[in-house]
Order: C-alpha cells, then sequence, then structure tokens
C-alpha cells in the first residue's frame, strides 16, 4: 500500500466527525461529490472497506486504524502551526470525560491550560476508552487500567460516591435496616450504562437496586432529583457534601463506593496533550487527596 494522500485522509476524518458526507463537505468547503470521491478513492488504495453508510456513519475496524492516523496528523499540524505563531491557528484536543468529573474537578483544570480548545465528549467512565480506541479522541477519564493499543495509561485516584437521600424519602422508605429495605426503594440512576446503584446494593444484598428507578442523564440534575426525594442514589462526595451539611440529603450508611480513575492518551509528542495531562494530574491529586 503506497503513501495515503493527505487530502483522502482528511476528509475520511472530517466524514467521521461530522456525521455525513453533506456536513463533512461543508465543513471543507468542496462538494459532497469530492467528499464521496476522495472517500472512495481512499477505499480503493488501501483495498478495505473504511466506512459504514449509516446516519451518522461509522467506521469500520479498518476505517477505525485510519482515523486514528488522521487524528494525529491533524494534531501535529496544529501544534506545529500554533508553535510556529501562525494567526488563528491554536491547538484543539477531543477528550472523553464522564459526567461527574465534568460536573466536579475536571473543568477548572482544563480552565489552566492556555492555548488549548477542548472538544469534550460526555461518556460513561466504563465506556470512554472506547472513544480511544475508536479514535475519537485522543485522552481519556476511564475506570479501565488497561491501556488501549497505542495509549499510555496513569491512575489519577479513587472518586467517592456516598449513599444519600432526602430526610423524607430517607424515613419513608428506609427506616428499617438498609439491607432490608434499599434494594425495593426507588432509586435514581444516571442513564441505562449505570450501573453504580446495582454494584452498591448487591454488596449489601446480592439483588440488584430496585425496578423503580429514574433516570437522570445530568450530574447535577441527578442530585437535584435525590434532594427532591424521587429516590436514594449515589452522589460524587464532592457534590454531597454540602447538601448534607445544609441538611438537604442524609448519608444511609458508612458503606461508601469507591471508582478508580485512569488517564489514558495516545503515545503522541504534542505540547497540548502534555500541558493537559500535566493539569489534570495537578487538580486531581488535589480533589481526591482530600476527599477519599
Amino acid at each position: 500500500m503506497s503513501d495515503l494522500p493527505l487530502d483522502q485522509v482528511r476528509t475520511l476524518l472530517a466524514v467521521v466527525d461530522e456525521g455525513t458526507f453533506d456536513a463533512a463537505a461543508a465543513a471543507l468547503r468542496v462538494t459532497p461529490s469530492a467528499v464521496s470521491q476522495r472517500v472512495k478513492a481512499l477505499e480503493q488504495r488501501t483495498g478495505r472497506v473504511l466506512l459504514l453508510r449509516t446516519k451518522p456513519v461509522r467506521p469500520t475496524e479498518s476505517g477505525t486504524q485510519v482515523v486514528r492516523f488522521a487524528r494525529q496528523l491533524a494534531q501535529l499540524d496544529r501544534d506545529l502551526r500554533a508553535g510556529l505563531g501562525v494567526p488563528g491557528e491554536s491547538a484543539r484536543l477531543p477528550v472523553a470525560v464522564n459526567a461527574d468529573s465534568l460536573a466536579t474537578w475536571l473543568l477548572p483544570a482544563l480552565a489552566r491550560v492556555p492555548d488549548v480548545y477542548f472538544d469534550l465528549h460526555r461518556e460513561d467512565e466504563s465506556h470512554t476508552a472506547s472513544l480511544l480506541r475508536e479514535g475519537r479522541v485522543m485522552a481519556a477519564v476511564t475506570s479501565s487500567p488497561e491501556p488501549v493499543t497505542g495509549c499510555s495509561v496513569r491512575p489519577l485516584g479513587r472518586f467517592r460516591y456516598l449513599p444519600v437521600a432526602a430526610p423524607d424519602f430517607a424515613a419513608r422508605w428506609l427506616a428499617g435496616p438498609l439491607r432490608q429495605c434499599v434494594a425495593d426503594a426507588p432509586v435514581v440512576v444516571f442513564d441505562r450504562r449505570d450501573e453504580l446503584q446495582d454494584r452498591f446494593v448487591r454488596g449489601l444484598t446480592k439483588r440488584s437496586a430496585s425496578d423503580r428507578r429514574h433516570h437522570v442523564p445530568s450530574s447535577e440534575a441527578f442530585l437535584a432529583a435525590i434532594v427532591a426525594g424521587m429516590g436514594w442514589g449515589l452522589a460524587p462526595t464532592i457534590q454531597a457534601e454540602p447538601r448534607i451539611a445544609a441538611g438537604e440529603l442524609v448519608v444511609l450508611t458508612d458503606r461508601v463506593l469507591d471508582v478508580p480513575l485512569f488517564w489514558q492518551q495516545w503515545k503522541l509528542d504534542s505540547p497540548a496533550l502534555s500541558a493537559t495531562a500535566e493539569a489534570v494530574f495537578a487538580a486531581a491529586r488535589a480533589c481526591f487527596r482530600s476527599r477519599v
């Protein structure tokens, strides 16, 4: 296989990022026909189907490898231009992060990274590594200690969750021994991938949390739903402590749930990536050391 034409590689990346051929054409300021021709030419050159023509499009396994290559090239090009002081050029970094980190400690860390613009992808911490694998992001906060191929991994710390409920809800649903009543009490979960509450209950009773559950896919609204008495749930310590101090929440037991978090990033010599990692580790050390 000969060298891949850069315009074709960049076009494939644009299609994956934008989701459709038409949107990629608009982003690249070319016609949809030109986008289609470039992708077909790249597939012919590689001898592989690179895209599934769904809506949005999805890269195949081979396409994922080309997308990773394209994103690395794009980052190195941006780093070079930014380093040379080219007007209008700045570093951009796609990062995957779980909702609770995004709502608590991560944004202040990213705000301290100068001249880097972030494209944040929110995903459950147990699934953020898949975005690295697909080449959609260059770094991720993840619960997986196993490095994705081509990535390095370092521990951030343990993110602690407290089992909490509104006082009136606890008095109504959880007045008896917790192991006897928690599995039947209404519960708040983040989304259908959120297994924290089920893991907590199984640790007490070997059952799962109740089927009477509210799905609230926002870290802030999740906590608000618990405060409102919709159900009990596991809330990050950093978010729950002020509510507990105000008497809006009570802790159900001294049994907590700690989720180990890791930082995975591409093995790429990128100043933007290095500066981001340094800021993230500093923030994680301060946040987790004071609360775990």
